[in-house]
């Protein structure tokens, strides 16, 4: 089932901001693979990886990469709308695929995306969901898992994006479609609620506002997005999606059991630094998702590869990927529609 070769012979579609960090991680971190060809639309991104991370060949169209590139494994950070169609030329071309959140925002074309990766079961693919990589994420579910804090009964997970990076966001939102805040923001906190709770949930209710970037009405996107899941197994689940923090990158996830509490991310420290001057006492947070998650995003994509060459099916799935489009697409409706939904797996 595993492939052999060492090292893996891989190429990447997408070099923006997600896509550059996978990039480099491949080209100087991760062990088992050797970055061979890179494709984007931007010449400075295609200069940049030849130039930076030493990639011998680039392309503007994936196809032409996939048919003429002698390749293991790709990984797909293009723009979610073109995931379900890239991943279905690359599986069926005979790769293993990661392919970041969310597997696209079309659930039509993202079943069929599903049955293609199916199709074909000596193939790996696997989700970019990396909080589960993450050693305090990890960390806590074995407090969960070992009964630490008792039966989980309510959880919070935030994801809010510093003001720093509106003009970035709105200047992508434009250009694509986010597939809205919960699709875009909260879709990793779905994945932990059911990763944690082993429950699905059966009910969704979602509200919106742009309070802080009322200019986002224009282009039909929110800045705050709530949503209330309740579980089927009785556990109620707060999701908090944003992109107005003033003091950086807010990501944090509670998790309220009946024997304890765990909080993880409470404080966005940049490091272990208290700067005690004119502003009073201060702590310098983090100003970014790469900059909290960076190890995570190498630690898996270094199970993908290890996932590859051992022919292992991964822990995050298609499945995975698709139950949490779904549920966050659930939260999108529930505040279009400004009603309860039910949600039916």
């Amino acid at each position: 089932m595993g492939r052999t070769r060492k090292p893996l012979r891989a190429a990447i579609i997408g070099l923006g901001r997600l896509g550059s960090r996978h990039a480099r991680h491949l080209a100087n971190q991760v062990q088992n693979v050797e970055l061979v060809a890179a494709c984007a639309l931007d010449e400075k991104q295609l200069k940049w990886a030849q130039d930076e991370l030493g990639v011998k060949t680039t392309y503007t169209n994936y196809k032409d990469m996939i048919d003429t590139e002698d390749l293991d494994v790709i990984f797909i950070v293009a723009p979610t709308p073109f995931h379900p169609e890239m991943t279905i030329y690359a599986i069926n071309a005979g790769l293993s695929v990661f392919c970041e959140k969310p597997l696209g925002l079309d659930l039509e074309k993202v079943d069929e995306m599903a049955e293609v990766i199916r199709s074909h079961p000596d193939q790996i693919f696997q989700s970019g969901f990396m909080r589960r990589y993450d050693d305090s994420y990890r960390y806590a579910k074995k407090i969960v898992d070992d009964g630490g804090i008792g039966n989980i009964i309510y959880m919070r997970g935030y994801g809010i994006d510093p003001i720093s990076g509106m003009n970035s966001f709105t200047k992508f939102a434009t250009e694509a479609d986010s597939g809205g805040i919960f699709v875009d923001m909260n879709i990793h906190d779905i994945d932990l609620i059911r990763w944690f709770t082993g429950q699905e949930p059966v009910q969704a209710y979602g509200l919106t506002s742009n309070i802080a970037a009322p200019q986002l009405a224009d282009i039909g996107e929110f800045e705050t997005g709530v949503a209330q899941l309740k579980m089927d197994g009785g556990v109620i689940a707060t999701l908090i999606g944003g992109r107005h923090a003033a003091h950086g990158n807010q990501v944090e996830l509670e998790i309220m059991g009946s024997n304890g509490w765990l909080r993880v991310g409470e404080h966005p420290d940049l490091n272990r630094v208290t700067v005690f001057n004119e502003n009073g006492v201060v702590r310098p947070s983090l100003q970014s998702f790469g900059e909290r998650f960076d190890d995570a995003f190498t630690d898996e994509v270094q199970d993908f590869v290890h996932n590859v060459i051992v022919g292992k099916q991964p822990e995050v799935t298609v499945d995975d990927g698709i139950k949490a489009l779904r549920i966050a697409k659930a939260c999108q409706q529930s505040a279009d529609a400004g009603k309860l939904v039910d949600i039916r797996l």
